[in-house]
């Protein structure tokens, strides 16, 4: 199966990496400054061990002339439609698009643009970044890349991407509940990054201030509006999260507050906005509040460059 992964920045490198020193037949569409950087290597530092890919395969837009089987699609919300641009003549009838972006609101842009078939579901957990020199810096042990069709039957075809991604040293998940899957991270994450955002603080500095009440309340407002659009959290998995964000002294936050911290854009709209809006009249006033913060933030970025 011949791979495309569109960016080689902190997720799509990662897997991408995985995949190829695992041997599988992977190509990074990048930006030219990216290809660049990458001319010396695609570096990824691990606790689960660290991968050089020497001379990753590499296309930019320009130079991608023909169409994949897979392509893993990793790019940041606010960048999906120059991203989708960049790869179109990447897809054939065939080629099956996995995209590893939080929230929903994507899937139904990629249906409008590449048709409804080409289209699966996907969810990764991973904490990463890039460094100064863009070697990707995995920052915890979780590395887990879920997929799957998302009227959740076992075709042929997710059988063979199963194959595909499977055996590359990170945990690949073919699930038959995928919507449900991506959900119930879009729980968390607009949790985790609504309220570190607004308290620009770690969860366990958070739970040292006594706020660990909004953080739940928060939580329990995500999930209410996940319930009303039918995909209410497995009990097990929202215990699991109840734990994480009360957990003492984690230094757990979200790569949103990470992009404020640094004066950059952010996924609010899609994270935030998004499943404010999909709340249909559910009473949400935390995430309310966590939404107006981050639109102030945006209002009074600085401009880029």
């Amino acid at each position: 199966m011949r791979i495309l992964v569109v960016g080689a920045g902190a997720i799509g490198g990662y897997f991408g990496a995985r995949l190829a020193a695992a041997g599988r037949d992977v190509t990074f569409l990048v930006r030219p400054k990216r290809a660049e950087q990458l001319a010396s290597g695609l570096f990824v530092r691990s606790p689960k061990g660290d991968v050089k890919i020497a001379a990753p395969k590499i296309v930019t837009e320009a130079t991608l002339l023909e169409p994949f089987d897979l392509v893993l699609l990793s790019c940041k919300s606010y960048d999906l439609d120059s991203a989708m641009a960049s790869f179109a003549r990447a897809v054939a009838p065939a080629t099956m698009v996995l995209p590893m972006l939080n929230g929903e609101s994507h899937i139904d842009t990629l249906k409008k643009r590449f048709g409804a078939g080409a289209v699966l579901g996907g969810q990764c957990q991973i904490s990463s970044t890039l460094d100064a020199q863009g070697h990707v810096i995995h920052l915890n042990e979780m590395q887990l890349l879920g997929f799957g069709e998302l009227d959740g039957t076992r075709s042929a075809r997710i059988e063979a991407v199963n194959e595909s991604l499977s055996g590359a040293k990170f945990e690949a998940q073919l699930s038959t509940r995928i919507l449900q899957d991506m959900w119930e991270k879009w729980m968390f994450i607009a949790t985790l990054a609504g309220i570190t955002c607004l308290m620009r603080a770690a969860l366990g500095d958070i739970a040292a201030a006594g706020g660990t009440d909004i953080a739940l309340a928060l939580f329990e407002e995500c999930s209410a509006i996940a319930a009303k659009n039918g995909y209410a959290p497995h009990p097990v998995i929202g215990e699991r999260i109840r734990k994480m964000l009360t957990a003492p002294g984690s230094t757990l936050t979200a790569s949103m507050l990470r992009d404020v911290e640094s004066r950059g854009k952010t996924e609010h709209e899609h994270v935030l906005g998004d499943l404010f809006a999909r709340g249909q009249g559910t009473r949400a006033p935390v995430l309310e509040i966590c939404l107006a913060h981050m639109r102030a933030y945006e209002a009074r970025r600085l401009p880029e460059g």
